[in-house]
């Protein structure tokens, strides 16, 4: 009788049991949904254009110049500033003319001395006293002492500085009272008469100055002009590498059309080349945690989770991002919510 009674009460308490687990089991299903985030992914993609490079620079004139003195000697005056303008002609600097002075003395004395030797020597010798190989030797002094005064004077004419052309300082390098040597520059200068033409003048590395061919278009753009493209093409190539940073400079012709640029005005260039590259294209909303050309995106594992991984920039355009590296391997990314992620979330895609 007892077993009878304990069956159908044993039922019940399965059956109430079972409804139980149930709903415990409808909960949690309800609370891991809740906990997916929904996130939209996107395919890479990748494109071949032409290669750019970027390269910052200042502006310049095409004729440019550095006056110095033909010898050395302490400065005795400099006559213009830096930005002054000149005219042709116009005296700039000079140098202290005392030992010039003296030494062009020296060799007015030493013309006279020799062509008095030379006189006294031929008529001793028309007295058959001296002979002909001694008057030729006395000829020889002369024309020695001639050419060595010629020199000390053609030198002494470049211890002052004219201007050779119209333009104005761009750097003034020498003071008065300074000991400069032969050569040295004193002043630079840019030439403006009948010179229209400003150059910007950038640096690039070794591999990019290979991939720069003569010619070649540019855009600038110049912080004394901003909102403005102007147009530029490649005028010339240095062949030696920069003394202070190894960086090899490039000049950019630019077509200023009624801008006057000061001489020294910052600029940017993009300078396209002929070699093809292959760039991958990625959305702004992708990028996380962005830092110079470094940044971060997420992508999707198989397991329903995300990775973050690194990647580095190459330029931006007005709508997408070029990566240049850490997508090699990847096919999608994500580009909603990458706020709220980490590596330990789920995700559930949406369109």
């Amino acid at each position: 009788m007892m077993k009878s009674y304990l069956t159908p009460m044993f039922l019940l308490s399965f059956l109430l049991s079972l409804t139980a687990c149930k709903h415990k089991s409808k909960d949690l299903e309800k609370s891991i949904n809740t906990d997916l985030i929904p996130v939209t992914v996107v395919d890479i993609t990748s494109i071949k254009s032409s290669a750019e490079i970027s390269a910052t620079g200042l502006v310049s004139t095409e004729n440019e110049a550095k006056y110095a003195f033909k010898i050395g000697g302490i400065i005795a005056s400099v006559l213009v500033e830096e930005g002054q303008f000149f005219k042709k002609g116009k005296l700039l600097a000079t140098l202290n003319n005392t030992e010039i002075g003296a030494g062009l003395d020296q060799a007015r004395l030493n013309v006279d001395k020799a062509k008095r030797d030379y006189d006294r020597t031929v008529n001793l010798y028309k007295d058959s006293v001296n002979t002909l190989e001694q008057m030729q030797d006395a000829k020889t002094r002369l024309d020695l002492a001639i050419r060595s005064r010629d020199a000390v004077a053609f030198n002494a004419q470049y211890s002052r500085i004219y201007a050779t052309s119209d333009g104005f300082v761009s750097k003034k390098i020498g003071n008065v009272g300074e000991v400069i040597a032969p050569g040295s520059p004193v002043l630079e200068i840019n030439q403006t008469d009948g010179n229209n033409e400003y150059l910007l003048k950038v640096g690039v590395t070794d591999k990019e100055w290979v991939m720069i061919a003569m010619g070649q278009q540019a855009q600038v753009t110049l912080d004394g002009y901003p909102g403005d493209t102007l147009k530029a093409n490649v005028f010339r190539k240095s062949q030696i590498a920069g003394n202070g940073d190894g960086a090899f400079q490039i000049e950019l012709k630019l077509q200023a059309k009624n801008y006057k640029p000061a001489i020294g005005m910052f600029g940017k260039a993009i300078i396209a080349v002929k070699e093809q590259t292959t760039s991958t294209l990625i959305p702004y909303d992708a990028l996380i945690e962005a830092d110079g050309n470094k940044a971060f995106v997420f992508t999707v594992t198989r397991n329903g989770r995300v990775k973050r991984i690194p990647i580095i920039i190459e330029r931006f355009n007005n709508k997408d991002v070029y990566v240049k590296s850490g997508l090699e391997n990847i096919q999608k990314i994500i580009i909603s919510n990458s706020a709220f992620l980490n590596e330990q979330s789920q995700i559930k895609i949406i369109k």
